[in-house]
């Protein structure tokens, strides 16, 4: 059971590390201050992660039957795609907003494995849309994408995907 000063406030000490997720008060505060620039145009943000990702690997394209014979030059005006892309950002967006609830956490994510296993997705594509939004993270944050701000999300996405590969494999 977390305290509920933790679940109100978050991490009080940016030196604390929470015991389940290793992630430290400064490591959340990097992420969610970070995330809220990248969110301000979650559409073009996940726009650019979708098309990234398919310009990286054009194979993972046909898994998505609403858009999978659209050529990717057609994708960004394509509603289909946009949903999609949207549908990526708000699953970030539940992810960094409850880096301070576990449980919520845990269940979001498990949750989202559950579904894409259900589709037969595996860990290693979830491993190459991670390098493409770090990479697009890199190029909207500039500066602010510190090697400090990139382990952060390092670690986020450790957490992230412990929950994830849980609901895969289930």
């Amino acid at each position: 059971m977390e305290p509920l000063w933790r679940k109100i406030w978050g991490h009080s000490n940016v030196d604390v590390v929470d015991p389940v997720t290793g992630l430290s008060g400064r490591d959340v505060r990097l992420v969610q201050s970070t995330w809220a620039i990248v969110k301000k145009d979650r559409l073009a943000s996940g726009i650019t992660v979708m098309l990234g990702f398919f310009e990286s690997h054009p194979e993972y394209q046909s898994y998505f039957d609403e858009f999978r014979d659209v050529p990717r030059q057609d994708l960004p005006g394509n509603k289909k795609f946009q949903a999609h892309a949207l549908s990526v950002m708000t699953a970030l967006s539940k992810t960094v907003d409850a880096l301070n609830n576990v449980g919520v956490l845990e269940a979001n994510l498990t949750a989202l494995g559950k579904r894409h296993g259900n589709r037969e997705l595996t860990e290693q594509q979830f491993q190459h849309l991670k390098i493409v939004i770090v990479d697009v993270f890199r190029q909207t944050l500039g500066d602010q994408f510190t090697e400090e701000t990139e382990e952060a999300w390092t670690k986020t996405f450790k957490v992230m995907y412990s929950y994830i590969f849980k609901g895969l494999s289930s």
